[in-house]
């Protein structure tokens, strides 16, 4: 069943997601060349510390960070550690989540570190960015789950891969609705999978964590020995985007954007809901 929220709900769950874009902008700017991913759970830690809020990574089926560090060929799941330094040309996925008054935001960002990165690592990461961002445009009243599929899949094959070839749309990972709990039904296929129908309508209260994971070569992933650590099978290096949206009954809401998705929706047209903390 897939969980209504109110417009109460909506907005305690926008400020779970403004902590997430707090803790998204530390560290953003811890992502150093001689940074350990450890590092960056520590400055997480604190942010949501200082804001009275809750990691709902941390503990979740046993994953023992507050954040994930997917660094390169990872696609998802990495684990922060001392062993793993940040080195300059490396690119890092940090997937960052945060629980206010039992209710969640997620959300993730592809980074930088240092500088000297090569075109074609720079364009994976705003392809998959601004799929996600066609797939945000998409959740609006009238559409259903596979419409946010489509504009996700579409919009990445549209794109041409430096080199030649297809981007790899990762197949066994996707978004998923989000609310009291972190993962929740429906799940979201950034793809179009005919098997599996249209997928509910979309309503106002309708939540969802849309997340493309897009790498430069293969679809398929496979997981390490620590039973969390995601990475490509032909060790190509992949980014992850990700945002949790409500739609509201005056359009979408981009819960953990700190300005509600509006710059970036006026691109595709749509009008950004009103942010419910003014």
């Amino acid at each position: 069943m897939v969980q209504i929220k109110t417009r109460e709900q909506i907005a305690k769950m926008r400020e779970a997601g403004l902590v997430v874009a707090a803790v998204h902008a530390a560290t953003r700017e811890a992502a150093v060349p001689g940074a350990t991913t450890k590092d960056l759970d520590e400055v997480a830690r604190k942010v949501l510390a200082e804001h009275g809020a809750k990691s709902n990574f941390l503990g979740y089926g046993g994953f023992p960070a507050t954040i994930c560090t997917s660094v390169n060929e990872v696609v998802v799941h990495g684990i922060p550690s001392d062993e793993v330094v940040l080195k300059d040309g490396d690119i890092i996925s940090i997937d960052a989540g945060a629980i206010v008054d039992g209710w969640h935001g997620d959300a993730a960002f592809t980074a930088f570190v240092g500088s000297g990165h090569a075109p074609e690592l720079i364009e994976l990461s705003r392809v998959t960015e601004e799929s996600m961002w066609a797939g945000i445009a998409a959740v609006k009243q009238g559409n259903r789950l596979v419409d946010v599929s489509r504009a996700i899949e579409t919009y990445i094959r549209r794109q041409p891969k430096p080199g030649g070839g297809r981007y790899g749309i990762i197949e066994d990972y996707g978004g998923h609705g989000i609310g009291t709990e972190m993962h929740m039904d429906p799940h979201l296929l950034n793809y179009v999978d005919r098997r599996r129908g249209k997928g509910p309508k979309l309503v106002p209260g309708f939540c969802l964590a849309i997340e493309p994971m897009v790498s430069l070569g293969t679809p398929k992933t496979e997981v390490l020995s620590d039973d969390w650590t995601v990475i490509t099978t032909d060790g190509t290096w992949s980014s992850h985007w990700e945002h949790s949206v409500a739609l509201t009954e005056e359009g979408p809401l981009v819960l953990t954007a700190p300005d509600g998705g509006k710059a970036k929706l006026a691109e595709h047209g749509v009008v950004a809901a009103p942010d419910p903390l003014g």
